[in-house]
Formats: structure tokens, C-alpha cells, sequence
């Protein structure tokens, strides 16, 4: 008896303690989520800007339907990824969620740097004005995903740091605060592939 009261007591002094991240969380996990939509901008404004690259190479006369076809299919993952309704508590994505647009990026990521390689087999891509303006419009489309990138990781950061620290990690776990992920590129997703082999473009993710 004297056991279980002390228990309580316990377990009542480390709510009322943890009671006072509550709302530390949730204003971080507020500052991952609006970090997160930023991220999520970014990659919808690259994957509007791919399909005028992919037409400006087939205009060309590029025929590299392969190629052509596997960016279309990684686009397609990264949309559909985004577009899954949230099943966070508020209706937002989940970590889980989020891990999955992580990895389809990365997958369209690797497809996207198939597609500029192009432009080293087919002379005609090099001149062309239309191609070079998306290219560069899509550059800077990259610098402006790193920079939401690594706003998102140390809103993370940040937040996973809170949630991790005691009473914190009691709130956390009494009321579903979940550790979230860190946006990281797969190993080898920024290597562009060997130019002068035409089978290097056309081998699977």
C-alpha cells in the first residue's frame, strides 16, 4: 500500500514537472511542421518545373524514353507521397509520412541528374535556350530545397533535443509526441552518373 502511494506520488510529481514542456513541444513541433511545408514548396516547385525540362529534351529530338519514363514514375511516388492525407494528430503528416517524401525526393532527385546528364550526349541540348532557362530556373529550385533542408534539420533538431530531456520525454510520452526524422539524402543520390556510357544513363535507380 504505502508502495503504491509512493508510486503515485512520484508519477504526480513528474506530470506536474513534465506539464511545463507541454506547451515548449508544442511550439516546436509547430516550428517543424511550418519548416516541413516550406520543404514540401520546394519540391512541388521542382516537379512543376521537370515536365517543361523532359518536353524541352523530347522537342529536341532526345530519345531516351527509359530515362524519360523512370522521372515520370519518381515524380509520380513524390506526388503521390505528398498528397497522402495526414495522419498526425492535427491532421498533419506524421513522421512516418514524412520519412516516406524523404526517401520518393531522393529517388526523384536521382532521376532529375539522369536528366541534365543529357544535355552532355546531345549537342543540340547545350544550345538550347529553353532547356538552359528551366535548367537554371531548376538550379535554383535546389539552392532553395538545401536552404529548407537545413532550416528543417535544426527545427528538428531542436525539437527532438526537447522531447528527448527530462520531465520533457514524460509529456512526450503521455501525450504522443513523437522524435521526428531528419531529412538526409541517400548515399550516393547527389552522384551524377559516368558520362560517355549511354547504358549509364539508362541503368535503374
Amino acid at each position: 500500500m504505502k508502495r503504491t502511494i509512493l508510486l503515485t506520488i512520484a508519477f504526480a510529481a513528474a506530470f506536474l514537472l513534465s506539464g511545463c514542456s507541454y506547451n515548449e513541444l508544442t511550439a516546436k513541433q509547430q516550428n517543424v511542421k511550418g519548416s516541413w511545408a516550406n520543404v514540401e514548396s520546394t519540391m512541388q516547385r521542382r516537379a512543376d518545373l521537370i515536365p517543361n525540362l523532359v518536353e524541352t529534351a523530347k522537342m529536341a529530338g532526345v530519345q531516351e524514353q527509359e530515362v524519360f519514363g523512370q522521372i515520370a514514375e519518381a515524380r509520380s511516388r513524390l506526388l503521390n507521397a505528398q498528397q497522402q492525407p495526414g495522419e498526425g494528430a492535427e491532421g498533419d503528416k506524421s513522421p512516418e509520412q514524412r520519412q516516406a517524401v524523404i526517401e520518393a525526393n531522393n529517388s526523384f532527385g536521382g532521376t532529375i541528374g539522369r536528366l541534365l546528364m543529357l544535355q552532355e550526349q546531345y549537342p543540340q541540348l547545350r544550345s538550347s535556350e529553353a532547356f538552359l532557362k528551366v535548367q537554371d530556373e531548376l538550379s535554383g529550385t535546389e539552392n532553395r530545397i538545401n536552404t529548407a533542408r537545413i532550416d528543417f534539420n535544426q527545427a528538428v533538431t531542436d525539437y527532438n533535443t526537447t522531447r528527448n530531456s527530462f520531465p520533457a520525454v514524460i509529456t512526450a510520452s503521455l501525450f504522443g509526441f513523437k522524435e521526428e526524422p531528419f531529412f538526409q539524402a541517400e548515399e550516393g543520390a547527389r552522384q551524377a552518373p559516368t558520362v560517355g556510357d549511354a547504358n549509364s544513363l539508362r541503368r535503374s535507380q
